[in-house]
């Protein structure tokens, strides 16, 4: 079972991700934050497989959050979600060595995308 932990400040778009992913990951274990500080206390309580974050968040933002987490674990396996599409908040992002930055709203057609990746990663387990 693969472990899922989205962090977004919007319990919508939580919802859709989680929706989205159900789709595409055979019973994913899905657990949610609703700020990077929350974001930051479960991804160290439950070590998911993959992490997804959202980069606008009040407190704790997501791009704080990636740098932390990636102190925290190095291997972290980050996919950005947000609808912050700006050319250089993307090309900062990027330099976190992040699996992928997907803009909202978060599609089926985009989650194929990242189940792709997912799947490459771990030799088939979606």
């Amino acid at each position: 079972m693969i472990k899922i932990l989205i962090v977004d400040d919007s319990v919508f778009s939580q919802k859709m991700t989680a929706n989205i992913l159900r789709k595409y990951v055979e019973e994913p274990d899905l657990q949610f934050a609703a700020d990077g500080w929350e974001g930051l206390k479960k991804y160290k309580e439950l070590k998911p497989d993959y992490v997804f974050v959202d980069l606008l968040m009040p407190g704790l933002d997501g791009q704080s959050l990636i740098r932390l987490i990636q102190e925290f674990d190095p291997s972290a396996n980050i996919v950005v979600v947000s609808a912050d599409v700006q050319n250089h908040v993307r090309e900062e992002i990027e330099k976190h060595h992040i699996m992928t930055f997907i803009n909202k709203p978060f599609t089926d057609e985009k989650a194929r995308i990242i189940c792709n990746i997912m799947k490459e990663k771990d030799n088939g387990k979606p």
